[in-house]
């Protein structure tokens, strides 16, 4: 049972960061006109850069008091994500408050991103993240492809209380989303796909884990605020769109990792996203969106590759209309000289 233990508290070390940056990813994007980005909150787009580095020195050191990174240490982990999302868009044309015309456009969008997440401990139980992700999109149906550099998010991870055997474990997050991608107010979207929001985002929340030899259980809740855009000067369904108001964002996840042996791990989660009615303001009227849930199954296995990296990997589904239809990742520590974890 004190083998079980120790790797229990490494699961338990690996899960509680990694779902602060799953409720970070919700948190990043929304809603906007289309269900791209409805699907997008809830995909498993950042990467856990401490997670490896914590479990390992669980492994080697059962009586560690924090699960986040220690003080002055530091990691760099590179991730890769693939999405694919099918889906018909219909646009409604008006004149006089009456239906004149819908146009409907099949969409099969995949996207491949490429992320580099710098992970650094400003104390024991205080962790700071930024994650760069550069994407490229390719939708089969209508021949459009773009590469852009995707929507920078940093955060905070921070460990009020230090572990204790027989007590859960909790972690409080906070996190910024940056509109540094391509934004869908910008483009053309009948001939362009875009790689970001569009907006700034503000998001915190708390993540939960409890171990049960040899099994971790882990929850996490967390409320996104996505700041209006005013700028926009965009024609939409045949009106010029100028402000957006894309709505808040409720997210929660729960699931199970198990611990095969010290070099094995899996895990299962249910992860969702509720996102509140958007609101477009255009040149004649304002309009209010609809209301859009996503939800997804998420698979994971750690594989311990050598005594310093676990490689982790990824397999979902979408279980929702504004999902996407399947999602897969793989992720891995970076050894730099100068950034390699002390």
């Amino acid at each position: 049972m004190k083998v079980w233990g120790v790797m229990g508290l490494g699961l338990m070390a690996f899960f509680l960061t990694s779902l602060a940056q799953a409720e970070q990813t919700t948190a990043e994007v929304a809603v906007e006109p289309s269900v791209d980005q409805a699907r997008d909150a809830l995909s498993k787009k950042d990467d856990d850069a401490d997670s490896a580095k914590a479990l390992e020195q669980v492994f080697s050191a059962s009586e560690q008091s924090y699960t986040l990174l220690k003080k002055g240490e530091r990691t760099l982990t590179y991730g890769f994500d693939y999405s694919l999302t099918r889906d018909t868009q219909i646009e409604t044309f008006r004149a006089n408050n009456n239906v004149v015309s819908v146009a409907a456009q099949a969409q099969a969008q995949h996207s491949f991103t490429n992320s580099f997440t710098f992970d650094y401990g400003i104390w024991d139980n205080l962790t700071f993240s930024v994650r760069l992700p550069f994407v490229a999109a390719y939708d089969t149906e209508r021949s459009i492809d773009t590469y852009s550099l995707g929507d920078i998010s940093t955060s905070l991870r921070w460990q009020p209380w230090p572990s204790v055997r027989g007590r859960p474990s909790t972690t409080l997050y906070a996190t910024l989303g940056l509109p540094t991608g391509q934004s869908p107010y910008d483009i053309d979207p009948n001939t362009a796909l875009s790689t970001g929001s569009g907006y700034y985002s503000l998001g915190g929340g708390a993540n939960l884990s409890y171990v049960i030899d040899p099994v971790v259980l882990f929850g996490s809740m967390g409320y996104t605020y996505n700041m209006p855009v005013t700028d926009v000067d965009q024609v939409r369904g045949g009106r010029l769109l100028k402000e957006v108001d894309p709505g808040a964002t409720i997210s929660y996840s729960m699931g199970f990792a198990y611990a095969l042996s010290y070099d094995v791990s899996l895990s299962t989660s249910y992860q969702m996203a509720y996102s509140l009615k958007p609101t477009y303001t255009f040149d004649d009227q304002q309009v209010e969106g609809t209301e859009q849930t996503s939800a997804i199954m998420n698979f994971s296995l750690g594989l311990r590759t050598s005594p310093d990296y676990i490689v982790n990997v990824n397999a979902g589904f979408g279980m929702t209309e504004d999902s996407p239809d399947v999602l897969l990742g793989v992720s891995m520590p970076l050894d730099i000289k100068g950034l390699k974890a002390q």
